[in-house]
């Protein structure tokens, strides 16, 4: 295993800029100006250095949906993001509720290389919401499933989701839902409120996912499993959680949010642009600023990208007929600066935490989200706080380019990506 030396960074933005020293795959020294041979040196012009990113929710789309992206697209798409492992979500053709499936997709991750690729299961057969799939079969395969979900749709059902969560404490695993209350979204198209009503299209009420949030909060107190919400969208949410976690004997629940909810509004629904779709719905200004300062204050436990690309006919079509989704892997860094870190409510150890550190201890990942400190496994990311970039998404390496922030610029970049001592991705181009 080479050696690397990544000269003139500093970590978590602190201090003077030092030198870091990788052998083994490991952190071996840490200090200014280090006379050390190495077999590669990666200059950190003085860039910040964080532990690599960890998303709890990415669409793969592998196996069955090809066309829109693969487990090696998007490992390219996660590394240069700066991410070091990702978690693959059930929703492929076939449905990822068996041990074969998510082997394969565990499988294909290490063939590439670029980024640990963890497979999500699914929490009922075929997502159907009615039978619980193989939760110990797939937790004990060569993958090793350590969370289950099936996001894109709810487990609606109050028993079989007490029945999942029950199995989660048995197996010591997760169980990250998609709070969508069914009967509360039938045709919805967007965030229910002044836009929707003026566009003429369906609402998505908040209390839709609110509630099955409050539910699954109790049902995790109860049976002593371990939830995780995913991509909460509104203020409500938040002051649920909120309120959850100040209770004495809270349960395990955490939160993710994604970089799009903390950025962008329902106000941009107004051209009919499906590449601004997405499941849960953009919300409100207000929904936005209670996320952000939900994020901040620990409350939504990290950021998750819910990476979702989809193939150009289904997005570029009328508003009624475009699947929800946005790529999400290459630009989280910087929406999370532009959000989060410019404003204040962040520092760089902030977004550590909750690009880092919370998705790592969340999904129990040990080598993941560790300290940057010698003798600690070398998964890192070193990033340009001074960069600007401009998104384009037929630029980017999903073979899909439904970005909902085409054109913005955006601040800070990943200048390159660790995984395990070897450099994956330098300067926008990937390692193999």
């Amino acid at each position: 295993m080479s050696r690397v030396l990544i000269e003139e960074v500093r970590p978590y933005g602190d201090g003077e800029p030092v030198d870091v020293l990788v052998d083994g795959g490991v952190i071996a020294e840490i200090g200014a100006d280090l006379d050390a041979e190495a077999d590669e040196v990666v200059p950190g012009g003085g860039g910040v250095l964080l532990p690599g990113f960890v998303d709890l929710h990415t669409h793969l789309r592998e196996p069955g949906r090809e066309d829109t992206e693969t487990v090696e697209t998007g490992s390219v798409a996660a590394a240069l993001g700066g991410y070091t492992a990702v978690f693959a979500m059930a929703n492929t053709d076939p449905v990822a509720d068996n041990a074969v499936i998510v082997e394969h997709v565990w499988r294909r991750g290490r063939e590439i290389g670029l980024v640990d690729v963890h497979p999500v299961g699914a929490v009922t057969v075929g997502l159907g919401g009615e039978q619980l799939a193989e939760l110990g079969t797939m937790a004990r395969s060569a993958a090793g499933v350590r969370m289950f979900s099936d996001d894109g749709k709810c487990v609606h059902d109050p028993l079989v989701m007490r029945r999942a969560l029950e199995y989660a404490k048995a197996l010591g695993v997760v169980v990250a839902q998609h709070a969508e209350e069914p009967r509360l979204t039938v045709g919805a198209q967007a965030h229910e409120g002044a836009n929707a009503a003026r566009l003429g299209l369906a609402g998505w009420p908040a209390p839709a996912e609110e509630s099955i949030v409050a539910r699954d909060c109790l049902l995790a107190g109860h049976t002593g499993g371990t939830l995780h919400v995913c991509h909460v969208s509104t203020a409500g949410t938040a002051e649920i959680l909120r309120w959850w976690k100040s209770r004495e004997s809270a349960g395990s629940v955490s939160a993710e949010v994604t970089p799009h909810h903390l950025l962008l509004t329902d106000d941009l629904l107004a051209g009919y642009d499906p590449v601004h779709k997405v499941n849960p719905p953009l919300r409100t200004d207000a929904d936005v600023l209670a996320l952000r300062q939900a994020l901040a204050d620990g409350t939504v436990d990290c950021v998750a990208t819910d990476h979702a690309p989809h193939a150009a006919q289904d997005k570029d079509c009328e508003w009624s007929a475009a699947k929800p989704g946005m790529l999400g892997l290459q630009t989280a860094l910087g929406v999370l600066v532009r959000t989060m870190v410019e404003p204040g409510l962040l520092d760089w150890r902030g977004v550590a935490r909750v690009l880092s550190e919370r998705p790592a201890a969340i999904a129990g990942l040990p080598d993941q989200g560790r300290p940057i400190a010698v003798g600690e496994p070398a998964n890192l990311a070193l990033v340009d706080p001074a960069a600007r970039w401009t998104v384009r998404g037929a630029e980017l390496a999903s073979i899909s380019a439904n970005t909902p922030f085409e054109g913005m610029e955006l601040p800070g970049r990943v200048r390159a990506t660790v995984l395990r001592g070897r450099v994956t991705a330098h300067e926008g181009e990937v390692r193999r």
